[in-house]
């Protein structure tokens, strides 16, 4: 459901009680993703247009924690509009592997997380190519960058995990992924390309004319 309301904060207390209180608070998620059940994943993001950030807790003893993945969904909400949207619990996933693999000092930096229909139709008047049925409109995608990690390792990194879409927009600054069909695509190369077989599509990128996933 559609919300402005800000979630309350969380305490490292409040998220390790939530793990393991039950339902009303956790989802369960299955056994094949959990690697230990005492593991903990902690995720490190940071929204640069509000000065938002979530450094904490989301996964813990087999389960996601419904109060952080609350708070996450409002640091990654459409900030033009301040509607909230829940983030697939894969991306957060994604973004938590990412991290891993790139050794990340700092925040993974959100320039676009959820995106609502109006704000695509308004990047689109202003000039930018969104894509009509773009993965930010289901909450399964997200442009990032980490301070002291480039660009290219960051891209292969995404490429690595083989888990959606990885558009590299070096003149913006950033990475986009996703959770959608696996596929990828650079700007200005200007090429798409549908991984393990099918055809390449010429596309464009983030900037004027361009494309934007």
């Amino acid at each position: 459901m559609k919300t402005s309301r800000h979630p309350a904060l969380l305490s490292r207390r409040t998220v390790l009680a939530a793990a393991g209180i039950g339902a009303a608070f956790i989802r369960t998620i299955p056994a094949a993703w959990a690697q230990s059940a005492f593991e903990e994943r902690r995720l490190l993001i940071e929204n640069p247009h509000t000065g938002e950030s979530f450094a904490d807790v989301y996964w813990c003893r087999g389960q996601y924690v419904e109060p952080a993945l609350e708070q996450i969904n409002w640091v990654m909400r459409d900030f033009h509009r301040d509607i909230v949207e829940p983030i697939a619990p894969s991306l957060l996933d994604l973004l938590y592997r990412l991290a891993e693999t790139v050794d990340a000092e700092n925040p993974v930096r959100i320039l676009s997380g959820y995106r609502t229909p109006e704000t695509n139709r308004l990047l689109g008047r202003e000039g930018l190519s969104v894509a009509k049925n773009s993965q930010h409109l289901y909450g399964k995608a997200a442009d990032i960058c980490i301070e002291g990690v480039s660009l290219r390792d960051l891209r292969r990194a995404a490429l690595e995990q083989e888990a959606g879409g990885v558009g590299l927009y070096p003149r913006d600054g950033f990475v986009h992924v996703d959770v959608g069909p696996v596929r990828t695509w650079a700007w200005p190369v200007r090429r798409m390309r549908r991984r393990h077989g099918g055809s390449s599509a010429a596309v464009g990128g983030h900037g004027k004319g361009g494309r934007r996933a």
